[in-house]
């Protein structure tokens, strides 16, 4: 063998070697879970951050809330609020910082298991989900079909698997239970049986609270155990853009306070249709009726746990269609962060709502973008982030298997860049450059290649051939394989025999219970 040979040949078992020992199986570090902490991206200067403020203060306390439910409004007058000349409640300045000052600015919310428990406030960023789809995008014919009480569950039971889904809410609507009462019932009973994560859902009316706290407190073992361990909260919309309260929200709004369930108070008004066009107007307005909001319920409950959740969203002011996606609804919701978390409150947004029908590129990019600037812009909870299609009128197993990976890569970036002595890496440097030459293998690089780099498990990263080789398997079979896979073998035991029993004894369920076992059973 000449010496070039043998150098070739030391250079190839070296390479083959430092492969082997890159690719070996290692111990599994998430380099990027939940609760990184964000807000680099702002989008608003300070100065704009205040002057959107001080507008939005002028809206509460010159033009004021309409259509106020006597209650609320006995309330807020007795606590300083005001009647003007055209009997719409408003609120100077002072009233509406002292509601600020006491309200709450962090609180825990609670999994029926522990360990998925985490605590809202400051700038720590969690993903989960929201909605209320009426359409499911079915795995088999790849076409959109009304939802049903089995895809709620079928999705719960897929989100307990996704490591970045923090929280379920409800994602869609059970269309075949009719009776508003029953799909309340029946939607509370599919998050039960699906998770132990925190879970969220929908009041139709105020009466509803009570006896789905009460399936609560026989799941979790007798009564007033869900006032200890509330692990679900109420997604309500108390206001009615342009500024005005909805008489059935604020029934709920103070059925769950009476029975100690976390609010999400949730403005969602559209631009240049409920709110003004331009995205400086929206972000006043709907800063104002996210306040308002807040008001509604710390009048009654002052530091009530309240997730102050502003989603402004965009329509196509071409057709008047909703739009998820794009650059304007994702600066939006990461200036309502920043809003939010400069007025110190625990804050929620929406994002990754995509317009796309399929699980495509048009999907990925839409939710990808949006994802990416709520995360950074340090949102505690961005809603509607995984699974979302169709502007929010469809559902879909494959993308929440794909948003789960993609919002890994979201929280790798929100992570940011740590530098230090060791991440620095001088002596790393300095060994190299008088040894071997390159990284590859050494040690500074082997501690870094599990603590700062988050390799995914889906996303393929072979080279063409080698890809071909291995079947050309398009990203969108991957995603519904890996979904098939999960809903063909993961049947949570979440509910006792017991408990199970007497919830159906008192509630007319109507997931059967072979639905809730594997087929074979």
């Amino acid at each position: 063998m000449t010496t070039e040979e043998s150098r070739t040949g030391r250079r190839g078992r070296g390479r083959k070697a430092r492969i082997t020992a890159r690719t070996a199986e290692q111990p599994e570090i998430n380099p990027s879970p939940p609760g990184q902490i964000g807000g680099t991206f702002r989008p608003l200067s300070d100065t704009d951050v205040q002057t959107v403020y001080r507008t939005a203060l002028r809206i509460l306390s010159e033009i004021g809330m309409g259509d106020v439910p006597v209650a609320l409004r006995d309330a807020a007058v007795s606590k300083g609020a005001a009647v003007n000349d055209l009997g719409r409640l408003v609120f100077s300045q002072d009233f509406v910082e002292t509601i600020i000052d006491n309200a709450a600015k962090s609180f825990v919310f609670h999994g029926r298991d522990p360990v998925h428990d985490f605590e809202l406030g400051g700038d720590r960023v969690y993903f989960g989900t929201g909605g209320a789809a009426v359409q499911t995008l079915d795995m088999d014919t790849g076409l959109y079909r009304p939802s049903t009480l089995r895809d709620l569950y079928d999705f719960t039971r897929l989100i307990d698997t996704l490591t970045n889904v923090s929280w379920f809410t409800r994602c869609c609507v059970a269309t075949d239970v009719e009776d508003i009462f029953d799909l309340d019932i029946n939607t509370a009973y599919a998050l039960l049986a699906g998770t132990t994560k925190p879970v969220g859902t929908s009041f139709t009316l105020g009466s509803h609270v009570e006896p789905v706290v009460d399936m609560f407190d026989r799941a979790l073992g007798g009564p007033g155990r869900f006032r200890d361990r509330p692990f679900c909260k109420a997604h309500i919309s108390p206001v009615i853009s342009p500024l005005r309260y909805g008489e059935d929200a604020v029934d709920v709004t103070r059925a769950c306070i009476e029975h100690n369930v976390p609010i999400n108070v949730i403005v969602a008004a559209q631009s240049g249709a409920t709110a003004p066009a331009t995205l400086a107007g929206m972000l006043a307005q709907t800063t104002a009726e996210t306040l308002a909001a807040l008001i509604l319920v710390n009048v009654f409950a002052p530091g009530y746990p309240v997730i102050f959740s502003n989603w402004p969203l965009v329509i196509d002011l071409r057709t008047g269609a909703f739009c998820g996606g794009g650059g304007e609804i994702s600066l939006l919701n990461a200036a309502s962060a920043q809003i939010g978390n400069w007025l110190g409150l625990p804050t929620g947004v929406a994002s990754s709502m995509a317009d796309a029908k399929a699980v495509d590129a048009q999907m990925g990019v839409e939710k990808a973008m949006s994802a990416l600037a709520a995360g950074l812009a340090g949102a505690n909870m961005v809603y509607e982030s995984s699974g979302m299609m169709a502007s929010l009128l469809g559902a879909s197993f494959e993308a929440f298997v794909a948003d789960d990976e993609m919002l890994s890569h979201v929280l790798r970036a929100v992570r940011g860049i740590e530098v230090s002595e060791e991440t620095l890496g001088f002596d790393a440097i300095r060994s190299v450059v008088t040894g071997e030459g390159h990284f590859l293998g050494s040690a500074h690089t082997m501690a870094a290649m599990q603590r700062d780099y988050f390799y995914p498990a889906l996303a393929n990263r072979s080279d063409p051939r080698t890809w071909a080789e291995e079947g050309a398997q398009a990203f969108h079979a991957i995603v519904r394989e890996r979904a098939q896979s999960v809903l063909a073998t993961h049947f949570p035991n979440y509910l006792s025999e017991a408990a199970d029993r007497e919830i159906r004894n008192r509630f007319d369920i109507r997931l059967p219970p072979a639905a809730m076992v594997p087929p074979s059973h």
